[in-house]
């Protein structure tokens, strides 16, 4: 999985179906890159050359030299051995809304197999039949994504308001704020249980901003129906929150941020210095961030989005940054558990599109067969694989 690998985002597609098939598959941590080692197969050789990815049919010998070298206590790298192919699922909505989804997108490229769930599945407790949920672009405090000011009456917006409502009366909740809330925390009783959460962009801050504010009103008018609650920021609650705390609300309907959680507002990074840096773990004692920044590059260009890059400053303390911009205090990639579970937050909305807008076309992936920028999401798609697995700590 270094530069030799022609396809690395097809790559994890073929572990992900060699896990299908019930055949187990070793992560060599660090070694090339991040690699994957099965045993050989025709099958898993064929479909090798149909996909498109790069491999290497080696001897027993050479297999049993590679175990020795990763597993030698002086070198960063180790075998995690992925055993089951998790159950996938896709929080997304059903109506089709002019902007994309990396997640889906990689998804479908690799040819990973998910379900899609909105809200009607996940309040009717279907949650618990998956391993595995990715949160698509979305606003869970029902603000819509604070698209108002510019997209108020846009065909779509309007749609997209009518067929919330419309759910949320049908679930029986007065607003669609009290819908998005009770998916939040249905989702985090998700992860409580022993879920693994992805999010990226706007699914990362308004998830823990809702959660913060349950026992007040922070949508105003427009959004709802009546104003926001004048007192909401100091009704906060962060002990409900995973990844976030401290943070202040931006009150304004016609701002596009949710708080100074983002750092949009104040960013001034110019995009041909805009990168950040993974950081380097012991894959031997800190195996899950080894396994989340498996990488043939550390240095990933940087991308925006409606939730571009989290102020460390509002970061939690337990919570681990995977990758940061250091020279301005951001935080790209960061990870921690709740309860059982696991959640990985990657700001920002498409890892080869820089700035995409509303109606952009979808990004091509067969001109990124290489990204390093979406490996990292691939790399959450695989990490629940590996759970029964006894981790160091």
């Amino acid at each position: 999985m270094d530069d030799q690998q022609k396809d690395h985002l097809k790559s994890y597609g073929i572990a992900f179906w060699v896990l299908a098939k019930n055949e187990e598959v070793n992560w060599l941590l660090n070694y090339r890159g991040g690699s994957f080692l099965m045993k050989y197969n025709k099958a898993f050789e064929d479909e090798c050359k149909i996909r498109g990815v790069s491999y290497e049919v080696i001897p027993d010998a050479k297999v049993n030299a590679i175990i020795m070298e990763v597993t030698d206590p002086s070198v960063n790298m180790d075998v995690v051995k992925l055993e089951k192919a998790p159950k996938m699922a896709v929080y997304s909505p059903k109506s089709k809304l002019p902007w994309d989804d990396a997640v889906t997108m990689v998804l479908k490229y690799a040819e990973i197999p998910y379900d899609v769930l909105y809200d009607e599945e996940v309040i009717k407790g279907e949650l618990p039949k998956y391993d595995w949920l990715h949160l698509h672009h979305e606003d869970f405090t029902g603000q819509y994504s604070k698209f108002y000011a510019g997209f108020r009456f846009a065909n779509w917006y309007v749609e997209d308001v009518q067929n919330q409502e419309v759910m949320a009366h049908k679930l029986g909740f007065k607003k669609v704020s009290q819908m998005k809330l009770a998916v939040a925390q249905h989702i985090r009783e998700f992860c409580a249980g022993g879920g693994f959460l992805f999010a990226m962009c706007s699914g990362t801050d308004t998830f823990d901003i809702a959660l913060s504010a349950s026992n007040t009103d922070i949508c105003e008018s427009m959004f709802d129906g009546d104003a926001a609650d004048p007192n909401a920021q100091d009704k906060l609650d962060f002990t409900q929150t995973f990844a976030f705390q401290n943070f202040t609300l931006d009150a304004n309907p016609m701002s596009h941020q949710f708080s100074n959680i983002d750092v949009n507002q104040t960013r001034q990074v110019d995009r041909a210095h805009d990168f950040f840096t993974l950081f380097d773990f012991s894959a031997k004692w800190d195996v899950v961030p080894s396994m989340l920044t498996q990488n043939h590059d550390k240095v990933i260009k940087g991308f925006i989005g409606l939730t571009t890059a989290f102020r460390e400053s509002l970061i939690k303390p337990g919570v681990t940054i995977m990758g940061e911009m250091k020279t301005q205090n951001e935080a790209r990639y960061i990870h921690g558990e709740y309860g059982k579970g696991q959640w990985t937050f990657y700001g920002g909305h498409d890892p080869e599109d820089y700035q995409h807008q509303v109606n952009d076309p979808p990004t091509d992936l067969s001109l990124h067969p290489n990204s390093p920028g979406y490996r990292l999401i691939l790399n959450n798609v695989l990490f629940p694989a590996a759970k029964k697995k006894k981790q160091k700590t």
